[in-house]
């Protein structure tokens, strides 16, 4: 009896011991092949999704901030638009009546 539980010990120290093992060589399997992976697409000029994520957001912004200055310039030339109107149609000098003038010209007060 206690040479079957030793056997039994025996077999699950092997099993553990092989189970630690294969854990370590999955391990190190998954490490070579990102590292692989990486050698690929850096070779392929893919860009990390990080990058990506940090251009998308200035892209975003920069957008924004064009469309923020668009608005603003056609205010502005709204107004310029309507100052030049304004500026273009002068009013008429006020101008005094023609009898007056003409009593000057003759002398008359």
């Amino acid at each position: 009896m206690q040479t079957d539980n030793r056997l039994l010990d025996d077999l699950s120290r092997v099993a553990t011991g092989a189970f630690s093992a294969l854990t370590g060589v999955r391990e190190e399997i998954e490490s070579r092949m990102r590292e692989q992976f990486e050698k690929i697409l850096s070779r392929m000029d893919v860009v990390a999704r990080e990058e990506f994520d940090a251009v998308q957001t200035m892209a975003a912004r920069a957008r924004a901030e064009q469309e923020a200055l668009a608005a603003r310039v056609a205010a502005l030339e709204s107004q310029l638009a309507a100052l030049a109107g304004a500026a273009g149609k002068p009013e008429p000098a006020a101008r005094k009546p023609a009898a007056t003038r003409a009593k000057k010209a003759s002398g008359e007060s």
